[in-house]
């Protein structure tokens, strides 16, 4: 999976040959599931059509400050396209709209956006050779850059003038495996490893039956997603669940019962430097598993429970540079009892959801959470999604760890 996946990518697309080669960026960006809005120069358009890319992005394309529609004049708000976006791109960059751009003019609508721009802004310069070793060229990607902008540098090929040089705007793919690893790059748990468990586990009763508890693992895996967003590798230890999930820095070990996912978690806890442990784990087995189904009698049926393996407590006894979550699931006292979990087991922090409040608990798709950290310190949120429930958990780890 892209990390581009739902991202907003505004594209801007200035008057150069290599206009062309913006259909397939809008393409590549799509297929990789990012949503993409297009400005143009007005000049652009006599290089590639607003049409087919309003076609390809599925969004209307914006190349003037205001639209004639009937008698009405509709104004096409830079402002708004700017704070949309989670990144631009200005991919043909020619040197004309570099100058412009480093020295502030605002001309038109694609000028005024990228100065509205409060996201990272990429651009990929096309020009002739000449014009892009020329010293004013040069000032101005040093000026961009200095801005905080990101050069993408041009390639050397056959150009348009029939020359061979520098100047060649990189190829699609290249420009969006470029804007990958920049991210990449820079997400704040890129390098860090993290263990998270997710789900139920079943106890087994006989060959068929087993005790369980109702969690459906959403909670879990969207914490799996949100960790991989920010750039770490997960060991995903799942109880049985029918969640997916196809990330390729999530490593997915899947288990049934407690003790398996003791033994799993043991195993990866030494080579992480975060642990979540999001699963909803039975806190009793059968002391004895039947090897054959239990037939049905009429007298009742006795079975005598042992505890199971308590692995977050087993976790907080080794953990070392490890910065480990637990959750809480309450139904009293809630504050009261997820503190007193969090002193125990020895934890950095938990993570308390109440089933007295509505849409929180098992097998929904929003919660409602409080963390508590080591200090004591509270942080109340309320109900969302458990995706936006997930981002919040992780970007109030990444303040904690960094």
């Amino acid at each position: 999976m892209s990390v581009l996946r739902g991202k907003k990518i505004l594209l801007g697309i200035s008057a150069g040959i290599a206009a062309y080669k913006s259909a397939s960026l809008v393409r590549l960006f799509i297929k990789l599931g990012a949503e993409v809005k297009v400005v143009m120069t007005p000049a652009s358009k006599d290089f590639i059509t607003p049409l087919t890319l309003s076609t390809l992005s599925k969004n209307p394309v914006n190349s003037t400050f205001y639209e004639k529609e009937e008698e009405n004049e509709l104004w096409n708000n830079h402002v708004d396209l700017g704070l949309w976006a989670d990144l631009m791109l200005i991919a043909p960059a020619t040197a004309n709209t570099l100058s412009k751009m480093a020295n502030g003019t605002c001309n038109n609508l694609l000028l005024a956006t990228y100065l509205s721009a409060k996201c990272p802004v990429y651009f990929a310069p096309a020009m002739d050779l000449d014009m892009y070793i020329h010293p004013s060229t040069t000032k101005s990607f040093q000026t961009l850059q200095s801005f905080g902008n990101i050069l993408i540098p041009a390639t050397s090929g056959e150009l348009a003038s029939g020359l061979v040089g520098k100047g060649r705007m990189a190829e699609p793919q290249d420009i969006v495996t470029f804007i990958e690893n920049d991210i990449l790059e820079k997400l704040p748990l890129k390098g860090k490893k993290l263990l998270l468990t997710a789900g139920p586990t079943y106890e087994a009763i006989d060959p068929v039956r087993f005790i369980g508890n109702h969690s459906s693992g959403k909670m879990g895996f969207a914490l799996a997603e949100a960790a991989a967003n920010l750039g770490a590798e997960i060991y995903l230890i799942a109880g049985p669940t029918n969640q997916k999930i196809t990330n390729s820095l999530v490593h997915r070990i899947d288990v049934v019962s407690a003790e398996e996912m003791y033994t799993a978690a043991h195993t990866h806890f030494s080579k992480v430097d975060i642990a979540i442990l999001a699963a909803a784990v039975a806190d009793y087995k059968p002391k004895n598993i039947a090897t054959q189904k239990i037939k049905k009698k009429e007298a009742t049926l006795d079975i005598k429970l042992t505890p199971t393996k308590d692995i977050l407590a087993s976790l907080g006894e080794i953990k070392k540079q490890q910065f480990l979550v637990g959750f809480a699931l309450e139904t009293n006292n809630e504050i009261e009892n997820a503190k007193g979990k969090l002193k125990r087991k020895n934890l950095d922090a938990i993570v308390l959801n109440s089933l007295q409040d509505k849409g929180a608990g098992f097998a929904t798709d929003t919660n409602k959470i409080t963390i508590i950290d080591s200090d004591y310190n509270e942080k109340h949120f309320e109900l969302k999604s458990k995706v936006a429930v997930a981002k919040d958990i992780m970007d109030e780890i990444v303040l904690r760890i960094s």
